[in-house]
């Protein structure tokens, strides 16, 4: 499998097919593994599933791992590849980082596609029970010790709260290899304290709030809002759809069932049939033929 190079490090990545790049970039604590069941399902197009830096195989460089660590690496991936006219397919922080790439990129996307995403910086209230605790179990002073000195954030995402269904050792294993030690853990704890809640942090609340404004204008981009039932989703419930459905210009909603919060492993064929009907409604996957002739 694929890696390049990327300013002092390097980037892990999926990469088959041909014709229209379709990227799906993963949340946290996950990896390019996460898309592995939805990919077959996509149909048409070159599709690629880069690893976040310092997730899954890419390097692990000493960073912050702050949101801007991440956008400029991905930023430099984008550019190593040469993409161009993409669609995009975004989970968890990976469709924040799909939003915030398009804003700043708008001539090089064709369409956005995410779920169970970062969409609005929300107040403490506005959060689920279930989210609202998981929040102050990051933010808390024990988090260090008890997030990073052991693998509980991904086997809670993976065969806890997070999914419906847990996954099999061999998947599992694929999602804890690499992570075995406290300081490969840094980067999944840093993601987990950059939720948007109250106004902080501020840096990350600034960049979403530049997202929103490009989401409530960009008419000329479709968009996919995929929707899930049940206690597991954390990021996107009835009221979030609600605000999706009023504030995001071309906006398509499909609901793809029940599932938990990391909703590629409960919903994998669901959720590719949803985005390659809406790219086939959309011409997306022929855009690029077209303008080649």
């Amino acid at each position: 499998m694929p890696t390049v190079d990327v300013l002092d490090s390097t980037l892990h990545y999926l990469d088959s097919g041909s014709g229209t790049p379709v990227v799906l970039l993963h949340g946290n604590p996950a990896s390019s593994h996460v898309w592995r069941d939805v990919m077959p399902g996509l149909g048409g197009g070159r599709l690629l599933a880069p690893d976040l830096i310092g997730m899954g195989r890419s390097g692990k460089p000493a960073l912050d791992y702050s949101f801007a660590d991440h956008a400029r690496y991905l930023d430099a991936w984008f550019d190593a590849l040469g993409l161009d006219r993409v669609i995009l397919v975004g989970h968890d922080w990976g469709g924040a980082l799909a939003f915030d790439w398009a804003r700043r990129h708008p001539d090089r996307v064709l369409g956005v596609a995410f779920l169970e995403t970062v969409v609005k910086s929300v107040t403490w209230e506005e959060l689920s029970p279930q989210a609202r605790q998981r929040s102050r179990t990051v933010l808390g002073p024990e988090a260090e010790e008890t997030l990073m000195g052991a693998d509980t954030l991904v086997r809670m995402a993976f065969t806890g709260g997070g999914v419906l269904t847990p996954v099999g050792d061999e998947d599992l294993a694929a999602y804890l290899a690499p992570y075995p030690d406290r300081e490969s853990r840094r980067p999944l704890l840093a993601w987990a304290r950059q939720l948007p809640i109250g106004g902080e942090p501020p840096e990350v609340v600034a960049r979403i709030e530049e997202y929103d404004a490009w989401l409530a204008a960009s008419t000329e981009v479709p968009k996919l809002l995929m929707t899930f039932e049940g206690a597991g989703s954390l990021l996107i419930d009835e009221r979030m759809t609600a605000w999706c459905r009023e504030h995001i210009a071309a906006l398509e909603i499909v609901h793809c069932g029940p599932a938990g919060h990391h909703a590629p492993e409960d919903r994998p064929a669901e959720i590719a049939a949803a985005v390659s009907a809406w790219a086939d409604r959309h011409g997306l996957r022929d855009e690029v033929l077209r303008n080649a002739r």
